[in-house]
Parts: structure tokens; sequence; C-alpha cells
């Protein structure tokens, strides 16, 4: 990068105070706001020197889901999940928040160093301190290990890219918030680069540094993406980069399976063999760098405004939890239902699609004639094949494609089914 695009760069930071991230997010805990995280000390060696804090609510399913979270620079743990309601979803939910914390010793702008080699390798630095605590959790908790997953915003984000890679086998899928893919940078003026310019890079090549990263060879972890098509201070295109690199490992098309619109803003849907949605990805439009906030389910608000916590009419956090499989359980006392109140409530069967059409009326299943159904496995099954990889010699081909599956999943991406 020239001197001149640097000098520009940093320019558009309005208070970055150093070279190593994103600008001061500033801290979103209010005076006199206490945070239900707990801190804990001796979680193992931690080379990373990072602070461990974490949430199990009361309401805990059993064996419960993990969600580790990665704040933004300048920001602290607590502070992040005020804004982006964790652990209000958490407590709605009954699953579990682990929230590492930077120490201003190892960056200046509390940023995970996202970009340093010894930090950004398997069993190294702050990604080793980071896999730690998970593992603390585990025993601790009673982690369903099968149901841990990390998200972050920017540099956490960033840093969510990296956790990703280098433990694949750790996480079930992982969600990027206005980040960067794995192995862009290995310095500061590849960061700045990679922030600013965001250079497009071979499919082939973005996927390898990620299967490089360890010795993992699948399954591979779910992945969703949500960056603001205004944000100018890391440019969007990372979106489109991170998406490239996960669709190469996952052995995915580059064409989107799936399009649709969510509370106003566009999703790109791909899924796998068996109809499940490995890779989705979010662009809020008009929205500047930070986490989107909005109403969630049952109009339930989650999160609060803030530095870089942006109100876009989207909770960036419910829908993420959504795609991660843990709003799917709700602990409710069992009530038996009088024989009356039964018959009188039995419902009129629907067809799914006109009842996915009643609950959001802005759904056109066909071209102007909403609550329609389009003849779905003529649309939809000739791109479900496209560009698929030929199988390599010696391995037995893979299981037929379940097309009902399919069917449902994408109706189920486009909102037409719950």
């Amino acid at each position: 990068m020239s001197l001149a695009n640097n000098i520009e760069f940093l320019r558009r930071l309005p208070k970055l105070n150093g070279i190593y991230g994103f600008g001061d997010f500033e801290r979103n805990l209010r005076p006199g706001q206490r945070s239900p995280l707990v801190e804990t000390t001796g979680f193992g060696s931690n080379p990373g020197n990072l602070r461990m804090f974490s949430f199990a609510p009361h309401n805990l399913q059993p064996a419960p889901g993990l969600v580790v979270v990665l704040h933004g620079c300048g920001q602290t743990a607590a502070a992040y999940d005020l804004g982006a309601g964790w652990s209000t979803l958490a407590k709605h939910y009954g699953f579990a928040l682990l929230m590492p914390q930077q120490q201003p010793l190892n960056n200046a702008n509390g940023c995970f160093n996202w970009f340093n080699p010894e930090d950004t390798e398997r069993d190294s630095g702050e990604a080793c301190s980071i896999r730690q605590m998970i593992a603390h959790a585990v025993k601790e908790i009673g982690i369903d290990r099968e149901r841990i997953f990390v998200t972050g915003l920017s540099a956490g984000g960033a840093m969510t890219s990296v956790m990703l890679a280098t433990y694949p086998e750790v996480f079930a899928g992982g969600a990027i918030i206005a980040g960067l893919p794995y192995g862009v940078a290995s310095n500061v003026r590849e960061a700045l680069s990679g922030m600013f310019q965001s250079p497009s890079r071979p499919a082939g090549e973005l996927g390898d540094l990620v299967r490089n990263a360890s010795s993992h060879r699948g399954p591979w972890p779910k992945i969703s993406v949500w960056h603001g098509s205004a944000d100018r201070t890391v440019n969007p295109a990372n979106a489109n980069e991170i998406v490239k690199q996960w669709l190469d490992v996952h052995g995915l098309p580059p064409a989107s399976m799936s399009e649709a619109t969510v509370d106003g803003y566009p999703r790109q849907v791909w899924w796998n063999a068996d109809g499940e949605t490995i890779v989705e990805s979010y662009t809020i439009t008009d929205m500047a760098h930070g986490t989107p906030l909005g109403i969630g389910d049952n109009d339930k608000k989650y999160g609060a405004q803030g530095a870089f916590l942006i109100e876009a009419g989207i909770s960036s956090s419910y829908h993420i939890a959504n795609f991660f499989g843990l709003t799917e359980w709700i602990r409710r006392p069992k009530v038996a239902p009088s024989p009356a109140f039964k018959a009188a409530s039995k419902p009129v069967p629907k067809a799914p699609a006109r009842e996915a059409a009643e609950i959001n009326p802005t759904v056109t299943l066909a071209p102007g004639v909403p609550g329609v159904v389009p003849d779905l496995a003529a649309v939809l099954w000739p791109r479900t094949t496209l560009n698929r990889r030929p199988e390599p010699a010696g391995q037995s081909p893979r299981r037929p494609i379940d097309v009902g599956a399919v069917i449902t999943r994408a109706l189920t991406a486009a909102g037409l089914m719950k």
C-alpha cells in the first residue's frame, strides 16, 4: 500500500490511537449498569495473556450450547455484551457464553491481534488462550461439545476467522461481523491493506489458508457473514472474500442457491447435500461499521445502541443465535389444556407456503402472485448441482441429495417456512 493510501486510510478513522486496529470503539457500559459476566482466572497457561469472562444462566439447557463472543477494539467483554444483547439471549434460550477480553498490555487499542502470526496460529498466543478458555468452560459448565460456536465484531470478527481456521474441529459454526478472512495479513501493512482495499484473491488460495491452518480435513463449521455496505473502516468487499474462502473449503459453488430479504436486507444462502444451510451472507445496506441491532423474536429487542452498535432494524445477535440452532428451545411449564380448550383451539390445516405468506405478507412466492408457490423443484434443483466438483478417484460417491430436504431448506431460507 502506498504512503498516500496509508495516510488516507488513517484519516478516515476518526479516533485511531495506534496502528493496530479499527479505531476507538469507546466503552458502552454506562455507570450503574451491572454486567452478568463473571471473570475466571487460572483457566490454563494463557500464552496470549487474555482475560476470561463467562455467563451461565440459571435456566441452562441440559448439555447446553456455548457461544464464544469476541468484542471489537476499545470495547470490553461486558460493554459488547450489553450492546449486542448476548446475555439476554442466553437467559432467554438457556445457552452459555464465553467472552474473552483483550488487555491493553497486548494491544493499546484493546484489539485482538488478528494479524500477528504468533497470535493466529494453532496452539500459540491469543488463539491458544481462547481455546483453553473453551476447554475450561466445557468442563466446568458441562457444555455439549457438538454445540460450540464463535462470533465477533471487527477485530473480534477477524479473530473469529482465526479461531474457525485454527480450531475447526472445536466449532459447529461461526458468525463474522465486519471482519476479514483468515490469513490475509501477517503484519500491520498487510492488515491495513486488507481493511482498506481488500484485494481479491482466488477462491482456492483463500481456501488453502484455512486448510493449511490445521490438520483437520472436515467436517467444517458453518458460517454466517454480516457487513454494512457503507462501512468505511473495513471494506465491505471483505465479506465477499470471507464467503469465497468458506465456499471453497466446503466445496460449494460461488453462485448463491437462494436469495431472500430478511427484515428489509438481502440474505444469500448456500446449503449442502442434506439441505442444511452451511454458508449465509447478510448485507446491511447503507449501514456503517458495526453490529446491526433490531427486533428479534416476539418483537423483543436485544442489545443497546452505542459506539459501533447500530440500530438497523435487524438483530444480528438473534439471527446468528437462530443460525446456530440455539433458539429452538425455551423452558416452559407444562400445563395440560382441558379437552374443551383442545377442541376450540384446533387449527384449520393450511398449506405451509400459504401460512408463511400470511405470517409475512411481504413475501411474494411467485412473480406478481402473493401466496402462490412456484415449482420449487424445477427452479431450485438445478442450482444445487451448479459447479459441483467431481469426486476424487478411489472415493465412494456421495449419497444422493434429498430433494425434499433441499426444498424445505430453501423455503426456510427464503422465510417461507418456520
